[in-house]
């Protein structure tokens, strides 16, 4: 028997293998297939089923190329509708792998199809159950994202209470606990960076498996959520009714393109420039009008927040190297639309003859020294969540998340210091503001952890009790 954990930090996503006799199933795949294939092959197995939790809203499955390359059999849960063939499984329902057994648990709640998938062994004694968004390690998934239901989040909030209580607490408190996310997901609120525990051990931990009435357990689940972001219900739809294969979105995305024709895709397109290199280069030089999302961090979701049409055509400037991971990473959340990158960067660009731009930073020492002595005009744009913990005193909360509802409410006339936790959001957001014109920009290098370590006054949730 072997069940492996595939995890993908960017996505705080956890992907699953489980093979026994030769036969195995996966549970939840991202769309780059061939790694699930080349396992089997390494295992000499061959992949019978493809199992999915839900229609998930924070990235594209795997399961249509992953089924088409090999024939295996797709299944979702009950009441699960989708427009290519699939097997909607019964409650109950039993599957074979080899000398085990998954068998299918209908847990509603975070959506209406959401379903657990329990592991039994050959005699059938339970060893692990895949939880998929309904259970998540120290907390549950969010009641607020089902497709094309006339419920209400509290209504979904309660089915997920019943489905707890009743599919899944019952269960021996030896289970192993494997969820689809850990820390980072914007899938639930508060997520434990661990990624699969025991049953047991969830129930003394997890505020969702405790002792709470149903009333306290939808006010709580459905009290402070951030709005979803615009993707999520996009992914979802292509989960539901399909998509390209990323085959192709690899091969066009790919393409080497010359500077000339970068511009002509720009003028005749409507292209966009992605660039995916460190915050620190694209600082110190990048193309104007371009975007800022750095491949080394939470790259796919930003992507996800900021770009708002999945079709929109996209050039890369990437890392040397780094094109096909870059086009593999956009796919993971819809975005397939990428016409090639600018073969030899930057410095390509400007031998052309092409002008650059940068973005002005400054060290937390200096901006520290500054701020004491004058007055600034200052942009957190952290999470609600980690502003609220800490800030530093007078600077109101502009969260990247919801740039397009406050950027619009500056002054191009006016300076800004943007800083996030570390650098990486705030030169996504400097890079957002230059192309509206906002000139005035100066990046706080090392962000509120750097600034953190300086004599400016700060205001925390704690003090302000």
């Amino acid at each position: 028997m072997i069940i492996e954990q595939l995890y993908t930090n960017c996505l705080a996503q956890g992907a699953y293998y489980i093979q026994s006799e030769g036969e195995c199933a996966i549970i939840d795949p991202l769309r780059e297939y061939s790694t699930y294939i080349d396992l089997a092959k390494k295992n000499n197995a061959e992949i019978k089923y493809i199992f999915e939790t839900h229609f998930h809203a924070d990235f594209v499955s795997g399961h249509l190329d992953l089924s088409n390359k090999t024939g295996a059999e797709i299944i979702f849960g009950p009441s699960a509708e989708t427009s290519f063939k699939s097997t909607v499984a019964a409650d109950g329902q039993e599957f074979k792998i080899g000398k085990l057994t998954i068998k299918t648990l209908h847990t509603p709640g975070h959506t209406l199809e959401s379903t657990c998938f329990l592991l039994l062994n050959e005699n059938k004694k339970p060893i692990c159950i895949f939880t998929g968004d309904t259970l998540f390690i120290g907390d549950v998934g969010r009641p607020d994202l089902a497709i094309k239901s006339d419920l209400t989040q509290e209504d979904l909030a309660g089915m997920l209470f019943d489905s707890l209580r009743k599919k899944i607490m019952t269960l021996p408190d030896d289970v192993i606990i494997y969820p689809a996310h850990g820390a980072g997901s914007a899938c639930g609120k508060n997520m434990s960076k661990e990624t699969f525990d025991t049953l047991g051990n969830q129930k003394k931990l997890n505020y969702a498996l405790g002792n709470l009435t149903k009333e306290e357990f939808i006010k709580e689940l459905t009290t402070g959520i951030l709005p979803a972001p615009q993707y999520f219900a996009k992914n979802a739809m292509l989960n539901k009714n399909g998509y390209g294969s990323i085959d192709n979105a690899k091969e066009n995305g790919t393409k080497p393109l010359n500077v000339e024709e970068v511009k002509s895709l720009i003028l005749n397109s409507e292209a966009l420039i992605l660039d995916v290199r460190s915050p620190i280069d694209f600082a110190n030089e990048y193309i104007p009008n371009s975007i800022f999302i750095g491949i080394d961090g939470q790259f796919a979701p930003w992507v996800g927040v900021i770009i708002k049409e999945l079709n929109q055509p996209i050039i890369l400037l990437t890392p040397v190297g780094r094109e096909q991971e870059t086009v593999i990473r956009l796919s993971r959340v819809g975005y397939d639309n990428c016409l090639g990158f600018i073969i030899g960067g930057i410095e390509e660009w400007k031998k052309q003859g092409n002008n650059t731009e940068s973005i002005n930073s400054i060290s937390a020492p200096d901006f520290s020294e500054k701020f004491n002595t004058s007055v600034l005009n200052v942009l957190d744009v952290r999470k609600p969540g980690e502003y609220e913990s800490n800030h530093i005193d007078n600077v109101f909360s502009n969260p990247l998340d919801f740039i397009e509802q406050w950027q619009n409410n500056l002054s191009k006339d006016k300076e800004y210091h943007i800083h996030c936790a570390g650098g990486y959001r705030s030169m996504i957001a400097a890079s957002l503001l230059k192309r509206l014109g906002y000139i005035n920009l100066i990046d706080v290098s090392g962000g509120f952890t750097a600034i953190s370590n300086t004599d400016i006054k700060m205001t925390s949730k704690a003090c302000s009790k």
